[in-house]
């Protein structure tokens, strides 16, 4: 599709934003009322089997009544980087056009959604030596030490995602560039045929949606599945993820430093929330740092939300 200016105009949404604010139920609906809609998925716990709980994956029932691609093709062991994304989301784009069907992306993973937006940028490939030996520092020291030469790749990623610390300060020792100053030189020109779409609520609801939510997941058994997981998979970096390390955490008998936890699965649901709303404020920053991103509050902006999503797909609302 070619505006009157020449220009593309998009042809895909991609529905995303922070933690519980409902991209997944808004998704489903909207697919359920267009069966010619097949939804890709873009959240980065989802590619992993076995991580259903933790992670509110879509059921089989959900899968069945729309087609998803994208979830569970990873053991929760095996590394799936923002290339591999990129790369997977335009073979699943190219299977459904074929099949007389259209993508819709879903998920909030900032880190590999930027990839699909505007490309890969040119990192150095790893160094087996070099990460082994950045392996055996802690994480509180790899982010010290991420957050004195490349503050703000530090603040984006936080301190529990081991990966990307140990990957960023890899980068920064075989480069003596950071990060931020490689990706700096990347495109900034976001690919016009995707439509970013970024939902919030308000805080307070967002937080309430937040409890209820961690409250249900450990009804449902997260304990047992963050038990299931780290028995077959015990060297996941998977299991660093927010919900998932703070069960591990909880297993162990590690209680955060600094903080007097509540006893059992109280002390833990705190956790998993804090963790949580941390992880909604970093969402946020990226969300807002997004010039192409176009923001809707659930559920007043309800209407011009599925407005656009009518108009990318050329629907009525």
């Amino acid at each position: 599709m070619v505006s009157e200016k020449g220009l593309a105009q998009p042809d895909c949404a991609i529905l995303t934003g922070v933690t519980a604010s409902g991209k997944t139920a808004l998704a489903l609906k909207f697919c359920a009322l267009h069966p010619e809609l097949e939804i890709i998925n873009a959240d980065s716990l989802l590619f992993y089997r076995g991580m259903d709980i933790g992670t509110a994956k879509p059921t089989e029932h959900e899968r069945s009544q729309t087609k998803h691609h994208l979830i569970d093709i990873r053991n929760p062991d095996e590394a799936y980087t923002a290339g591999d994304f990129a790369k997977d989301v335009e073979k699943a784009r190219a299977e459904i056009t074929a099949a007389g069907k259209r993508a819709l992306i879903v998920g909030g993973s900032g880190f590999y959604l930027k990839a699909l937006i505007y490309g890969l940028w040119d990192a150095p490939p790893t160094d087996l030596d070099l990460r082994t030996r950045l392996e055996k520092e802690t994480s509180a020291t790899l982010y010290a030490r991420l957050l004195a030469v490349d503050q703000p790749a530090a603040l984006r990623i936080g301190q529990n995602d081991r990966y990307r610390l140990v990957r960023s300060l890899e980068i920064f020792e075989l480069t003596s560039e950071t990060p931020t100053e490689l990706q700096s030189r990347q495109n900034r020109n976001p690919n016009s045929r995707f439509k970013l779409l970024v939902l919030d609520r308000g805080t307070d609801e967002l937080f309430s949606r937040i409890e209820e939510r961690t409250k249900n997941m450990l009804v449902l058994g997260l304990v047992e599945e963050v038990s299931a997981i780290r028995k077959s998979y015990p060297t996941s970096r998977a299991l660093d993820a927010v919900g998932y390390a703070q069960v591990i955490a909880f297993l162990d008998g590690t209680p955060p430093p600094g903080r007097k936890l509540n006893a059992g699965l109280s002390g833990l649901t705190s956790e998993i929330e804090l963790a949580t709303r941390q992880l909604v404020k970093r969402q946020r920053t990226w969300f807002r740092s997004e010039k192409s991103a176009h923001y809707f509050l659930m559920d007043q902006d309800s209407k011009p939300l599925w407005q656009n999503l009518s108009e990318i797909y050329g629907v009525k609302p």
